[in-house]
């Protein structure tokens, strides 16, 4: 059974929904692919956007595609402090009873009231890769890392789908924690 498998370090981004991206950029507008992503099909666009919340306003979070069913942001728990909301930590796609903000972008804005979420580590794999790593979608695992800050992750979602590439994905905070870089190798140890 293989045990090792490579991290990324995700910062603050967000996903929208069609309705959303046309109210703040125009109708019929279009993504504007910048680079592509590790997992099959996601990209960077060029597009970016503000997050205003209860107490400051970050400014320039850029917007990662396709368009998806329902708008979501993924912050860290820094970020959720400087907005003034409670950082609430969930699996992405998960956004039911989590604070909202307005996002403010070049041709208008959209009040969201629910979407903020701060994402749950998480590692994504192949079909193929589930089966030699012995795991299964929705299966929690641990992860250890190596180094002088060397700490096991705890509570790490397993997911598995035939268009997801192996790579474990932790929010920048977590992985300056523990002192890795995108690309490291990572144990899973269960």
């Amino acid at each position: 059974m293989k045990k090792t498998l490579p991290i990324a370090l995700s910062n603050r981004h967000i996903h929208v929904c069609k309705e959303d991206l046309e109210t703040l950029f125009g109708e019929g507008y279009e993504l504007t692919r910048t680079k592509d992503l590790s997992q099959p099909g996601q990209f960077a666009c060029e597009e970016k956007v503000d997050l205003v919340g209860p107490k400051r306003t970050i400014k320039g979070i850029r917007i990662l595609g396709p368009v998806r069913p329902e708008t979501q942001l993924e912050v860290s728990i820094t970020d959720a402090f400087t907005l003034g909301i409670n950082p609430i930590i969930r699996n992405s796609g998960d956004i039911k009873d989590t604070p909202g903000g307005k996002l403010v972008g070049p041709k208008g804005e959209v009040e969201i009231d629910k979407g903020i979420i701060v994402a749950a580590r998480h590692i994504h794999m192949h079909t193929t890769d589930g089966e030699e790593y012995g795991v299964k979608d929705g299966q929690i695992v641990s992860i250890k890392t190596t180094g002088p800050r060397g700490l096991v992750f705890e509570n790490v979602l397993v997911r598995v789908h035939p268009t997801y590439a192996l790579e474990m994905h932790v929010d920048v905070e977590e992985g300056n924690a523990a002192g890795v870089r995108n690309g490291d190798l990572v144990e899973i140890i269960k």
